[in-house]
C-alpha cells in the first residue's frame, strides 16, 4: 500500500493515476455499451444518457478518517495473482469493507473513489429495497395484485402476479434476455427505456413496453427477466403517488448516508430505468451491503424491517431455480427480494449486473465486498467464470483472515 493510505494499483503499491485514458471518440447511444466506450461511459453515463438524481438529502460527508487507508495487505497477498486477475476481468474499482471500515481498495487509472460507476442490475437489488420499505410501512402486502396498483397491465404477463411474484421473478413472461440480438425483447425495452436509439414501432417509453409483454404468468418458477423490476418499481409509484428516483433517495439512498448523490438513467417520460439503471461510487454502494448485514438499519434510519433483511441473507426457493445457470455454479442457489443467494456454506448473498457489476455480501465475517467492471462483452461465459472465481478467492482469502472455513 502507498504512503498517505492512497488506493494501490494494479501491482497493489502504485497511487491511483488520476490522469484519465483518451477516449478515441465521443460514445453515442447506440455506441456507449461497446468497446472502446464501456469504461468511459459506465463512468460517464449521465453525460450521455437522460438522467435523474437520486438526492443524499444531508450534508457534509460521513466518511471516517480511516476511510481511505485501505489496509489490509494480508488479505490481498492471501488472494492468488489478484493484480492479474483484476485486469483480466477489466475491474475498474474494487472494494472490501469489513466491520464498517474500508480494508481494501483498487482502482483502475481514470477511475477513482469519488467516480460514479453504472452498476447495471445491482440497480434491482435496490429497487427490492424499496419495495421492502414499503412493506415495512403498510403501503401494500406482498400478496396485493400488481393490477391494483397498475391496471393498466391488467392484459397480458402480470394480470395475476402478486408483489411477491416480482419480488422473486416467478413470473412467466415472454420476454428474450439477450444483450446482443436486436430483435429480442430486452433490446426493445432498452430502446423503450431511451438506452439505444429508437426504430420504427418501438413504444415510446418504458411504460408501453411493459403493456405489451404476454406469458403465462405466475408459475411459481424463477424467470430472470429485467423487465418485471420496472414493473415493481411502476407500482412503487401507484402505491406512493411519487416519482420512484424520489423513492430511491427518501427509503434508501439518504438513510445511508452516502458520501454522494446517486444518478439514474431516465426515459422520454422520466421513468427511471429501475432495472438497471443506476450509477453510484463503490464506497457509496458498500454502504448498501453494510445496512442489510445490519438487519436493515442505517445511519439515518431503517432501511427495511429486520425480518426482510433476515430474508434476503436466507436465500429463497431452490426448487424455483429452474434450467439456471446460477445453480450450475451455486447448486443450493435462489433468488429472493431481488437478490441473488448463493446458498453456500458462508450464505453469500449478492447484487449483480452485466459487464461485470458485484454487491458481494459476506455475513460471517460482517464484510461487503463491492467489484465494478467494464467487460467488453456484457455477460461471456468466460468472463462469469473467471470473475466467480475471484470472488470466491477473495471469500476464501476473507474466511482465512477471520478463522473461518471457506466456503
Amino acid at each position: 500500500m502507498t504512503q498517505g493510505g492512497r488506493p494501490p494499483q494494479a501491482d497493489l503499491s502504485a497511487p491511483v493515476n488520476r490522469l484519465r485514458p483518451a477516449v478515441p471518440l465521443r460514445p453515442t447511444i447506440d455506441t456507449w455499451q461497446e468497446p472502446p466506450h464501456v469504461r468511459w461511459a459506465f463512468t460517464h453515463l449521465s453525460e450521455v444518457l437522460p438522467s435523474a438524481r437520486i438526492h443524499r438529502r444531508s450534508t457534509g460527508s460521513r466518511a471516517a478518517a480511516g476511510d481511505e487507508a485501505g489496509e489490509m495487505p494480508r488479505l490481498l497477498m492471501r488472494v492468488p495473482d489478484l493484480s492479474h486477475r483484476l485486469e483480466e476481468t477489466h475491474t475498474d474499482a474494487l472494494l472490501v469493507v469489513r466491520q464498517g471500515q474500508v480494508a481494501a481498495q483498487w482502482y483502475a487509472p481514470g477511475c477513482g473513489p469519488d467516480d460514479q460507476h453504472l452498476i447495471m442490475s445491482v440497480s434491482k437489488s435496490l429497487c427490492g429495497l424499496v419495495a421492502g420499505s414499503l412493506t415495512m410501512d403498510g403501503l401494500w402486502s406482498l400478496e396485493d395484485r400488481v393490477i391494483s396498483f397498475v391496471p393498466e397491465l391488467a392484459e397480458g404477463a402480470y394480470a395475476r402476479a402478486t408483489i411477491a411474484d416480482l419480488l422473486d421473478m416467478t413470473v412467466s413472461v415472454d420476454y428474450d434476455e439477450d444483450y446482443l440480438n436486436p430483435r429480442s425483447e430486452l433490446q426493445r425495452h432498452d430502446r423503450s427505456a431511451g438506452w439505444r436509439g429508437p426504430r420504427p414501432g418501438d413504444p415510446g417509453d418504458t411504460w408501453s413496453f411493459l403493456r405489451t409483454l404476454t406469458g403465462a404468468g405466475p408459475q411459481g418458477r424463477f424467470q430472470y427477466c429485467s423487465a418485471t423490476t420496472d414493473v415493481l418499481a411502476w407500482a412503487i409509484e401507484r402505491a406512493t403517488g411519487a416519482r420512484y428516483v424520489d423513492q430511491l433517495a427518501d427509503r434508501v439512498w439518504s438513510r445511508l448516508r452516502p458520501d454522494h448523490d446517486a444518478m439514474v438513467t431516465v426515459d422520454r417520460s422520466g421513468f427511471a430505468h429501475a432495472d438497471g439503471g443506476v450509477s453510484c461510487t463503490a464506497r457509496d454502494l458498500a454502504r448498501v451491503g453494510e445496512m442489510v448485514l445490519a438487519g436493515g438499519r442505517a445511519p439515518g434510519g431503517r432501511v427495511v424491517a429486520a425480518q426482510w433483511a433476515e430474508s434476503i441473507l436466507a436465500g429463497g426457493d431452490p426448487r424455483q431455480m429452474v434450467d439456471q445457470g446460477w445453480t450450475s455454479v451455486y447448486p443450493g442457489g435462489s433468488y429472493t427480494r431481488q437478490w441473488w443467494c448463493t446458498g453456500n456454506r458462508r450464505g453469500n448473498v449478492t447484487g449483480l449486473g452485466i459487464h461485470g457489476q458485484h454487491l458481494w455480501l459476506d455475513p460471517q465475517s460482517s464484510t461487503v465486498i463491492v467489484k465494478l467492471s467494464s467487460w467488453p462483452q456484457p455477460d461471456a461465459e468466460q468472463d462469469q467464470r473467471t470473475q466467480a472465481l475471484l470472488m470466491e478467492d477473495l471469500t476464501r482469502a476473507l474466511a482465512a483472515e477471520c478463522g473461518a472455513d471457506s466456503p
